[in-house]
């Protein structure tokens, strides 16, 4: 499968294995843009997977009020960029629901789902990585899958984690491979990172996306500096792994972080400064950001802006050489 095929899977496997479940947002009915829900509303009836009018306020305040009565509810964004008019519902109603009720009441049934990120023409407004924003606001979880087989895993995890998830997609992998994906029904944990490389020199953390410029970057590394990259996939960014991080940095003494939003008060440095804190005696260098600038998402200069191969290695090289 591809990752577009494997949301689209995990979405088949919730509806049939949960009848509360349901699923809707803007042209879901006929498979969405991305078509990550094609064919669900033939298999499933228009009751439990529907359109909504143009209004992420509306999809997110109706899915809190769903999930409030106990229903599943999947809502769609269509892109990540326009989740900003549903932010006041996110972080003021959705992640507070269960505390300000003082346990009584909670929306742990809802789950947005979002395309992130990059995809080499989107500009200003199709392009954006907003998981930052998100990760402040406690009584949430971030999840950001890298492959398919995790996209499924992650996702119904996600759907049936028992607290609302903020669930972004890199679209820019939508269809640019496959892997074998299990066709049944599984689930990977939430707040687990995965070591995906094994390493004694440096610990490269990324997640979405990023990984795969993160692999190439630790190959280059390996290739032509001699050294042994240790490559960490966050996963869930809250709550992030910070143990499986920890273990790694003291065995290394080095540390790059990447990802594509912007680099100042992006995901990173809340890893980075948490590092320091934790991990400060076991540390040979300051630990090293690549992420993208701080200006908006450029057209023209998609290329320039972005923590490409080249930029991640340089910080990889300038961190062993520190």
């Amino acid at each position: 499968m591809n990752l577009v095929g494997a949301i689209n899977n995990a979405l088949s496997i919730a509806l049939e294995s949960d009848p509360k479940s349901v699923i809707f947002g803007e042209d879901v009915g006929f498979g969405g843009v991305f078509r990550a829900t094609v064919d669900l509303q033939e298999k499933y009836g228009k009751e439990r997977i529907f359109n909504t009018p143009l209004c992420e306020q509306g999809i997110a305040g109706f899915g809190i009020g769903l999930a409030a009565e106990g229903v599943t509810a999947i809502a769609e964004i269509q892109f990540a960029d326009y989740i900003f008019p549903a932010f006041d519902q996110i972080v003021n109603e959705a992640a507070k629901y269960r505390f300000r009720s003082g346990g009584q009441y909670d929306v742990g049934g809802l789950t947005i789902r979002a395309p992130y990120g990059a995809v080499g023409h989107g500009g200003l407004y199709h392009s954006q990585s907003p998981e930052g924003f998100f990760t402040h606001a406690a009584g949430l979880m971030v999840v950001i899958p890298r492959s398919p087989a995790q996209a499924k895993g992650l996702l119904l995890a996600s759907i049936r984690q028992k607290d609302p998830v903020v669930f972004f997609e890199p679209k820019a992998l939508y269809r640019a491979s496959t892997e074998d994906v299990p066709v049944q029904d599984f689930e990977i944990p939430l707040g687990k990172a995965e070591v995906l490389e094994e390493g004694s020199d440096i610990t490269v953390i990324g997640y979405g996306a990023q990984i795969n410029v993160l692999a190439k970057a630790c190959k280059k590394a390996k290739d032509e500096l001699g050294i042994q990259p240790e490559l960490i996939d966050l996963r869930t960014l809250l709550p992030w792994d910070r143990e499986a991080v920890f273990n790694s940095v003291r065995k290394t003494g080095r540390c790059v972080i990447s990802h594509e939003a912007p680099t100042t008060c992006g995901f990173g440095a809340e890893v980075a400064a948490t590092i320091q804190k934790e991990c400060f005696l076991h540390l040979e260098a300051p630990v090293e950001r690549v992420g993208g600038y701080d200006t908006p998402f450029p057209l023209a200069h998609e290329k320039l802006y972005l923590p490409d191969v080249l930029k991640c290695f340089d910080a990889i090289e300038m961190t062993m050489k520190y």
